[in-house]
């Protein structure tokens, strides 16, 4: 049986979300968990990875149960086949989990899917949100960006719009990638202010690549403080390569808002 897991998590502490070979990561943390309170070895795989200091609101995963023991916890199901389950109500999973991890990463629903939902795979859409203050603020410094000089918002929104007619990431896509394709298609992409001094980007896409969003991120806000013009922004999206984009903004400011599904 497939099950998959909702959580949030505050990366300041990790090395981002995939088991590294000496660095704690959350994917570790939530397996250990798992297999204490399963006590048999559970592997989870994830929507996607984030990386060191990147936080998720809303991330996903899934695992899959396979029992030869636990025979009564087997029910029919809605096929007429029998699948063995998880031998306790899912939300005193959630519960058990909420008790033994720790404090930075939260546990908020698991469910039963079927066999062909994969955490990665079947995602329909995902959205980050990148956040910024214009004004020094001791309350806002872990999670989000201090921005030392004026920016143009408008200019910065009107960049971000020409990312949804757009495909081909190349140019804001980590050198040295792995990377099969760099097409992703980009349904949301603008700045919201919450306050006076408080904005946040927000960005939807089916896939993001390596270390697209912070890529995008800098090259918007070299457009706001006029580093670079509209034309020069437009060449980098449609012509360039890393080297012509921003710089990579600093993770702490970074959140996986969302995975979508069609359940």
């Amino acid at each position: 049986m497939r099950y998959f897991i909702f959580f949030a998590y505050d990366g300041t502490n990790y090395h981002g979300w995939q088991i590294q070979p000496n660095a704690n990561s959350v994917q570790q943390e939530l397996q250990h968990a798992l297999s204490t309170i399963l006590r048999k070895e559970i592997e989870v795989v994830g929507a996607g990875r984030t990386d060191t200091g990147v936080h998720a609101r809303h991330m996903a995963a899934h695992f899959d149960w396979v029992s030869e023991e636990e025979t009564s916890a087997e029910e029919t199901s809605g096929n007429g086949s029998t699948e063995p389950r998880i031998p306790m109500a899912l939300d005193q999973l959630v519960y058990r989990l909420n008790r033994i991890l720790p404090r930075d990463i939260a546990v908020q629903e698991v469910r039963e899917v079927s066999p062909e939902m994969h955490a990665r795979f079947s995602a329909t859409a995902r959205t980050y949100h990148y956040y910024i203050h214009t004004t020094k603020d001791p309350f806002e410094r872990h999670y989000s960006l201090q921005m030392h000089y004026p920016l143009d918002f408008d200019k910065m929104n009107e960049a971000a719009a020409h990312f949804l007619h757009h495909e081909d990431y190349a140019a804001f896509c980590k050198a040295g990638a792995d990377n099969k394709t760099t097409i992703c298609h980009v349904t949301a992409a603008r700045w919201v202010q919450t306050s006076p001094t408080t904005w946040y980007f927000e960005i939807t896409a089916n896939r993001f690549l390596r270390n697209m969003v912070r890529a995008v991120v800098g090259t918007l806000i070299d457009v706001g403080r006029g580093k670079i013009t509209m034309e020069q922004f437009l060449d980098i999206l449609h012509n360039g390569t890393r080297s012509d984009a921003g710089e990579s903004m600093p993770g702490n400011a970074l959140f996986l808002e969302e995975v979508r599904y069609d359940f």
